[in-house]
């Protein structure tokens, strides 16, 4: 069942997130402080345009993928299934990102065995992919460390605002289920952004959900679990009846749970923060029914996997011509700043 919203145990974070998306309403000093945040953020974002505050321009291509709310949307699925068509397609792609819930600071590109404590979750999940992955405090020094590497493409993961590396394409992901919520600007609302920067964006991804004119849809597809103790596949269905331990440390643990749901499992939830850190004794549950988390949760937990413990993988499936269009500006990069194709 879905957590409560009020009363003991429940966190002022998730009492704001339940009252952005309908549930209760936000407390009246989060209005002066969203006035605030716009004002600033607007600040920001002129300094940008008049070049007082200066983005890096790289030598290849740059696609920037992103949310303007607060919280999961699927941007890691979207990533890794961009990065895989470019390499199908013959480029050499490599990625970018902050490694939040890491502690890595300075710039380094990735290993074969990346440790998630320093690089950060989603960056050891992306790697996991095949693909090159550098991460760093400051992206475009980031980024450079891809192109001596041998990248002709790079991919910003969550840098729609981060404006000090400038793109060539940006992608918006939407969770298609919550939308925009209240519409407005943190703390009274999701929004990183206003809804107008919607309309400088070049692509629009709807993850489930009703999809709105002009969004391209996304749908996440999983069907298979994999055990974190010796890589066994099982079909999901396998658990369908069964109850289940279903823990989520991402922005969105419910779509998780409600997946799940959807395949006939018997869900106990155990939702903890976005990128948190686990612990062993954390996931005992004094039972040895299974436990099933994301990859983005797997890769944190393997050194202390248990034989019950499964990771339910997922893969991002859009529509070809998304692709191909990508594919297409990706090409047009060199002719719009005046080089050769």
């Amino acid at each position: 069942m879905p957590r409560p919203t009020e009363g003991p145990g429940v966190t002022l974070a998730e009492r704001l997130e339940s009252a952005w998306y309908g549930v209760g309403r936000t407390p009246w000093w989060t209005a002066p402080l969203a006035l605030l945040y716009g004002v600033l953020t607007g600040l920001r974002r002129a300094l940008y345009r008049m070049g007082v505050l200066r983005s890096v321009r790289l030598p290849v291509p740059v696609v920037v993928i992103g949310n303007l709310t607060a919280g999961g949307t699927g941007k890691t699925p979207l990533t890794i299934a961009i990065a895989e068509s470019l390499r199908r397609r013959g480029y050499r792609p490599g990625v970018v990102s902050r490694g939040y819930g890491g502690s890595q600071r300075e710039p380094v590109l990735l290993g074969e065995s990346p440790d998630p404590a320093v690089v950060g979750d989603e960056p050891c999940l992306i790697r996991a992919s095949g693909v090159a992955v550098a991460v760093g405090r400051e992206r475009p020094a980031a980024a450079k460390l891809l192109i001596e590497a041998g990248c002709d493409v790079v991919i910003a993961d969550d840098g729609l605002q981060h404006y000090a590396l400038a793109r060539d394409v940006e992608i918006c992901v939407i969770d298609g289920v919550r939308r925009f919520g209240n519409g407005r600007l943190l703390p009274a609302g999701p929004l990183r952004e206003p809804l107008s920067r919607l309309a400088r964006v070049d692509f629009r991804i709807c993850n489930g959900g009703a999809v709105a004119p002009g969004d391209v849809p996304m749908q996440l597809q999983g069907g298979q679990v994999r055990s974190l103790v010796d890589g066994q596949h099982r079909p999901l269905a396998d658990f369908a009846g069964q109850d289940v331990h279903a823990v989520a440390a991402i922005g969105h643990p419910q779509r998780f749970f409600a997946s799940l749901r959807s395949q006939g499992l018997q869900v106990i939830e155990h939702p903890f923060p976005d990128h948190h850190a686990f612990a062993r004794d954390e996931l005992s549950f004094g039972d040895d029914k299974p436990v099933l988390m994301t990859e983005k949760d797997a890769v944190k937990c393997q050194a202390f996997a248990q034989p019950h413990w499964w990771t339910v993988p997922v893969r991002a499936v859009l529509p070809q011509a998304f692709f191909d269009e990508l594919d297409d500006r990706i090409r047009k990069v060199p002719a719009r700043r005046g080089g050769a194709h």
